[in-house]
């Protein structure tokens, strides 16, 4: 059985875009059990996509930070990250960052509605820097691209599996998805993924992908390894129901 590293406790959650009421629960959810298991060493691993198409990524950007203050926690920069981050860099990429779920990160980080519908895109563009700091970009612009633990490696969309792990293209690592999905042969380790919406989380032997689609669905999974063993966490909200912590055993 693949395993982490002995002692160690890895927390992956999964793709979180602006939903920073789950993000919260979860982060409860996991502190919770962190102060249970005091000898463990735990290490924290989000997965990308912190931002878009969500109500709050400036707040889930921040929360990140912060917790990084107290805990163990690495970020890996998904899609949307570089795309938030492309469209400083001219208004094309800015509008398809719009279109992509941007819309709601500006607003989050004080943009109005009502700005966005009158200003023109080259204005937008203007006043963008003014918006989102430039230390947030830097934050944003400092997330990894690859973490390896033990027998598996964490990823925001997976690998091309052609390729060895020391060869992969940023590219792939955040973008990829029909032909790493179709793979059906073993890989250089268990590869825990974002990306790709599951209605749950998909075990499939040589990956585990845990994006459950946060931002439309209200569950944010995060799957927690020790050992040999695999165990997953949801922060779940939704059809008028409160804000409630899942605690599952092994993923499907």
């Amino acid at each position: 059985m693949p395993s982490v590293p002995s002692g160690t406790r890895y927390y992956a959650i999964g793709d979180i875009h602006g939903r920073l009421d789950l993000y919260e629960a979860l982060i409860a959810a996991i502190e919770g059990e962190i102060a249970a298991a005091p000898g463990i060493e735990h290490r924290i691993i989000v997965l990308g996509d912190l931002v878009d198409r969500g109500p709050d990524s400036a707040g889930v950007v921040e929360r990140t930070r912060v917790w990084q203050q107290s805990r163990n926690v690495r970020v890996l920069a998904g899609n949307h990250e570089e795309m938030f981050l492309a469209a400083f860099e001219k208004p094309e990429a800015l509008r398809h960052f719009l279109k992509h779920g941007g819309r709601e990160t500006v607003l989050s980080y004080g943009f109005s509605s009502r700005q966005l519908w009158d200003l023109t895109l080259e204005e937008i563009f203007e006043r963008l820097p003014q918006v989102v700091p430039q230390d947030v970009r830097d934050y944003i612009a400092s997330f990894e691209t690859m973490i390896r633990a033990g027998d598996y490696v964490f990823v925001h969309a997976g690998v091309d599996p052609t390729r060895p792990l020391g060869e992969q293209k940023r590219s792939d690592l955040l973008w990829i998805r029909d032909r790493f999905l179709s793979h059906e042969g073993p890989l250089e380790k268990v590869v825990v993924h974002g990306h790709t919406i599951f209605d749950h989380v998909m075990d499939c032997g040589n990956r585990i992908g845990i994006d459950t689609g946060a931002f439309r669905s209200g569950v944010l999974t995060a799957l927690v390894l020790e050992g040999d063993q695999r165990r997953i966490l949801q922060a779940r909200s939704g059809d008028g129901e409160p804000l409630a912590v899942f605690h599952g055993d092994r993923p499907h």
